[in-house]
């Protein structure tokens, strides 16, 4: 996973940058979700910006913080037919866009956005060309 996480970085443009991977389980997310978005359930993909908010500049290299939960990435990628760690590279290019300020909750033309950047970074990390973009 590391090198993928490199080359998304490189691709854009962050590569002096770094970032903090977390994978964990359904009930961990699920605290997390809860405690900073007011969700009580389980999710996919957090993500937790650094360059935002009052003390972004603390630490200027450091983007943020991903939490994955394998429990939900496994039940998707055995609900879409494909592998776990393609789905698992869904989620991570998912988070990483989150961390440098894609939103697709603000809007179709953020959203449509973000897929676009998605599916190319998808291309450059995984094999599968049917694989689309989360």
């Amino acid at each position: 996973m590391y090198k993928k996480i490199e080359q998304i970085l490189n691709a854009l443009g962050c590569d002096n940058h770094e970032i903090s991977i977390v994978i964990t389980d359904d009930a961990q997310v699920r605290d997390l979700n809860r405690t900073y978005r007011g969700k009580d359930k389980p999710t996919n993909v957090l993500s937790f910006p650094m360059q935002e908010g009052e003390f972004s500049d603390i630490t200027p290299g450091l983007l943020g913080d991903v939490v994955i939960s394998l429990d939900t990435a496994r039940a998707e990628a055995m609900a879409a037919g494909i592998s776990t760690n393609e789905r698992m590279s869904q989620l991570l290019i998912h988070g990483i866009l989150h961390l440098i300020g894609f939103d697709h909750e603000l809007g179709e033309n953020q959203a449509r956005e973000m897929e676009e950047k998605s599916l190319a970074l998808l291309r450059r990390i995984e094999k599968n060309i049917d694989l689309t973009a989360f």
